[in-house]
């Protein structure tokens, strides 16, 4: 009995291809789509970090700091903007112009060295009057911060072991009551050897870098996120709110199949309703549907979570609508192209988790490799969490808004057409 149970169990497995799919090809394909965005990834094939550098010190200490920062394989070193085709080479950053830069977005972090930094490169303890080295973050992206002030002191040990060296003679000669002349001469002779080493090394690309110290003395700055309360609430907010949304977009829409099985499609198009009206009203209906769920996720967000939303109701709405009628057509997209419920089901299933993948809804896009991040951009998870970050994290003006905008509203048209013609054979039936 119990084989013959087993036998009856995989019999109506085979005959029911939405369950068969959900199964064995979904956690399959799922598994090799994670395979393919994180499996590549290295310390070589993690994308570069954008820093912006500041050099206000204007000594050789300074320049020596930038040329090792620039050896640096992890990072992406610029001392002023990109010059277009046939411009002139724009002025270097100032504190002023990096500080913004961060604060758009342009890079996640700005490296600034003050004025006097080359008196003083390093110090083993605190010295007084001495400025830091600042260092501009965005901490929407918590690594790059983190990494650009390894890198300095990483940079450190190899640019200024002259340096070292002499800090160390002094406290030598402190500690010891005094060096004698031949001892100083010696120490002298040792440490212009070491200079001369670090002259000929810095006409070099292929510097080693030694261990991370702290060697440096350097003041983390948040630019972005100082004043904000709960500040990546938002990101969350949108990134599980449109892979959430999906979903019921998707669920919703498939009430065509429904009234398609049931004969209730047949009699609502024979009363003059046409398929394009009937459409576009389950498209309405979708729609509305999507705001109300992002709406009260937003809401709640704000009611627990401190989110700062009723300072930024017009970019919320903005996002909201555009992104709901996305998502709406993409439901409607999905009703369309499958014949039965349980078709649905694997197909939303498997595109809605790959979307989310690659979005940025499971997975900060700004970790991925750079290949991956603009196959990201194929989704509509991308767009929306670009466009709610602008919103929320950078305070942008709606004005702002208008390539994620246009792409949301655009993608949503060309879904729906496309809805549209694949909702013709139940006009011809």
């Amino acid at each position: 009995m119990i084989a013959a149970i087993v036998r009856n169990g995989f019999r109506a497995l085979r005959r029911d291809r939405g369950a068969l799919v959900l199964c064995f090809v979904l956690p399959v394909a799922f598994f090799s789509i994670f395979a393919v965005v994180f499996g590549p990834m290295s310390v070589s094939s993690m994308p570069r970090v954008h820093v912006l550098v500041v050099d206000e010190d204007r000594s050789a200490a300074s320049g020596s700091l930038i040329r090792g920062l620039r050896r640096e394989g992890s990072l992406s070193t610029d001392t002023r903007p990109k010059s277009e085709k046939g411009e002139p080479q724009p002025p270097e950053y100032t504190a002023a112009a990096a500080e913004a830069a961060v604060k758009d977005g342009t890079a996640p972090v700005a490296i600034v060295i003050p004025a006097g930094f080359g008196a003083t490169p390093i110090s083993l303890v605190p010295a007084p009057g001495r400025k830091p080295i600042r260092i501009l973050h965005d901490s929407s992206n918590p690594v790059a911060g983190q990494m650009a002030a390894g890198m300095l002191q990483k940079v450190a040990m190899t640019a200024f072991s002259g340096s070292m060296a002499e800090v160390g003679v002094r406290y030598l000669a402190f500690a010891s009551g005094g060096l004698t002349p031949q001892q100083r001469d010696k120490l002298d002779a040792s440490l212009a050897q070491m200079r001369d080493r670090e002259a000929r090394s810095d006409a070099q690309t292929g510097s080693k870098a030694g261990d991370t110290g702290g060697l440096i003395s350097v003041e983390m700055h948040d630019v972005v996120g100082e004043n904000k309360k709960s500040p990546m609430i938002a990101f969350y907010a949108a990134g599980i709110g449109v892979m959430f949304l999906m979903f019921s977009a998707s669920g919703a829409a498939g009430s065509l199949l429904d009234e398609a099985d049931s004969g209730a499609l047949d009699r609502i198009l024979s009363a003059r309703v046409s398929m394009t009206t009937l459409l576009a009203g389950k498209l309405t209906y979708c729609m509305l549907l999507a705001c109300s769920q992002l709406t009260l996720m937003f809401l709640w967000g704000a009611a627990v979570f401190h989110l700062d939303l009723f300072t930024h109701l017009a970019g919320f709405f903005t996002m909201t609508i555009a992104t709901s009628f996305a998502v709406a057509a993409f439901g409607m997209l999905l009703a369309s192209v499958s014949h039965t419920r349980a078709q649905q089901a694997s197909i939303a299933t498997l595109l809605i988790l790959t979307m989310s993948a690659l979005g940025g809804s499971m997975f900060p896009r700004f970790l991925m490799t750079p290949a991956m991040q603009k196959v990201g951009l194929l989704t509509i998870n991308a767009w929306a969490i670009d466009g709610y970050t602008k919103v929320f994290w950078r305070d942008e003006p709606v004005s702002h808004l208008a390539p994620q905008v246009a792409v949301l509203l655009g993608a949503g048209a060309l879904l729906f057409l496309v809805a549209r013609r694949f909702a013709r054979r139940w006009e011809s039936v």
